[in-house]
């Protein structure tokens, strides 16, 4: 195979091959370069390609696997017993360099705890983080980490991930990122012993541009490139996001098919709300990328349905074009040269 190539985990996530291996073709169709080595059942994979009736697609092969590791395994369970899944066998194809990168939308723990044994960390790099573009009011996405591999960091651990998200934005933007903690209060005496010593650190490295803390109603502003926070806060704050998005967008669909002369009309008079509630649509932003590895991890929602699934396979096409992993290691490497002397 030539150009890039990702491996997939086919049968993750709540749908399985119902919606990747489509999403698969659809990326392909997308991405003339790609190739994808989709790891699942081979039968029911086989069942949905013929269906799309893409058997014999040049760039794409399958690899059987045996089992699946379920929603409700635990990390330490997986890293146990994960031999011959598919989440494993599309992990171990990236650590023996025979794909770029590996796309899933199963277990989070499991597919951490696995990334981490598997792909290994990179120098200087104590954990690996989740991140994810959010929308903003502006024409740029904001980064935010840690949403979810981490429940609780101490002050190194939020600058690494301050360092990597950093390096991940600021491949979309043509300024140097603005690097924002989140916090309770913007002004210096709020938030615990952990925010502010991580605001000292970045204060002190001018390899990054700390801009200060940022409240929660600013998520969306468009006021920092990247927003730092433990996964726990992360995970908490996106989950609400993604559900009041959610609420909104069905509240105004159900106002207006609820009548029959709204609509009618609705298409014309409000198209661009329509634009703009298509922006709130978490799908578009489905992939969160596992920083800090020695390869490329992106994990979809459980939940994801085609379209989505595809634009997590695009993250994971934009992260090996760009070289991602190998970026970040040379940023570290600076960082932690700078904080020595």
């Amino acid at each position: 195979m030539s150009g890039l190539t990702v491996a997939l985990d086919a049968m993750g996530g709540d749908f399985g091959p119902q919606v990747t291996v489509p999403a698969s073709v659809q990326a392909l169709l997308q991405y003339p370069s790609l190739n994808v080595i989709l790891f699942g059942d081979q039968q029911a994979i086989t069942e949905q390609l013929s269906l799309l009736n893409q058997l014999k697609h040049p760039r794409l092969r399958i690899v059987h696997c045996d089992h699946v590791i379920a929603n409700d395994t635990r990390p330490s369970q997986a890293l146990r017993r994960s031999q011959g899944s598919s989440m494993r066998m599309a992990l171990e194809a990236v650590a023996a360099g025979q794909a770029d990168a590996c796309v899933s939308a199963g277990n989070t723990g499991a597919l951490m705890a696995l990334s981490r044994f598997t792909l290994k960390l990179l120098p200087g790099v104590d954990r690996p983080a989740l991140v994810a573009a959010i929308p903003t009011n502006t024409d740029h996405k904001t980064w935010l980490l840690d949403l979810g591999a981490n429940v609780s960091c101490d002050a190194d651990t939020l600058f690494q991930f301050a360092v990597m998200g950093a390096v991940l934005a600021e491949q979309d933007l043509a300024d140097k990122p603005r690097v924002a903690l989140l916090n309770i209060g913007e002004e210096e005496i709020k938030g615990n012993d952990l925010v502010k010593r991580c605001a000292e650190l970045l204060c002190e490295s001018p390899e990054i541009d700390y801009i200060g803390y940022l409240e929660g109603n600013e998520l969306y502003s468009g006021r920092a490139d990247v927003i730092v926070c433990d996964g726990f806060v992360g995970n908490v704050s996106l989950k609400t996001s993604e559900g009041v998005a959610n609420l909104f967008i069905d509240s105004i669909k159900n106002a207006i098919t609820r009548n029959p002369i709204k609509r009618l009309v609705a298409k014309w008079l409000f198209n661009d709300l329509f634009i703009s509630l298509k922006r709130l649509n978490p799908d578009q932003y489905n992939g969160a990328s596992l920083l800090g590895l020695r390869g490329i991890v992106v994990k979809s929602h459980g939940s994801a349905d085609i379209a989505a699934f595809s634009n997590a396979i695009g993250e994971a096409v934009h992260e090996v074009k760009r070289q991602i992993p190998t970026k970040i290691s040379d940023r570290l490497e600076a960082v932690l040269l700078e904080r020595h002397y």
